[in-house]
């Protein structure tokens, strides 16, 4: 990862941008009140952040979540986006229709799986 994407310019003002472990972190506080065992299914999704060229998954399995740095090679869909729009979208303020037919997302997969990831990161 090159020093050029940790910050970027927002509204002329040089802003940080969250990499992969902190959006890891970030998720796994914000999920630690799920309750895996209600799940019904399995969920495998891979996120890769375009701008940091790196990618962690999301899977539910056996009742457990699990957020990890690295490639899940069986997932069920492939997540593409920026770390920034990434964080938007988990925070409400990024419409994940809008960021699709906008190309800011992209899907690799099963649309419907990567629809799910929207009800674990619920404030």
């Amino acid at each position: 990862m090159s020093f050029e994407n940790l910050f970027k310019i927002k509204n002329r003002k040089l802003v940080f941008i969250m990499n992969r472990t902190e959006i890891i972190n970030e998720l796994k506080k914000r999920t630690a009140s799920f309750d895996a065992t209600k799940y019904e299914g399995f969920l495998a999704l891979q996120i890769t952040l375009k701008d940091f060229d790196e990618a962690f998954y999301v899977e539910i399995k056996d009742g457990k979540l699990s957020i990890e740095p690295y490639e899940y090679d069986d997932r069920q869909a492939n997540m593409i986006i920026s770390s920034d729009n990434f964080m938007k979208l988990i925070n409400g303020k990024l419409n994940s229709v809008i960021a699709f037919t906008t190309g800011k997302l992209k899907i690799d997969g099963s649309i419907e799986k990567a629809k799910e990831l929207g009800n674990l990161f619920k404030k």
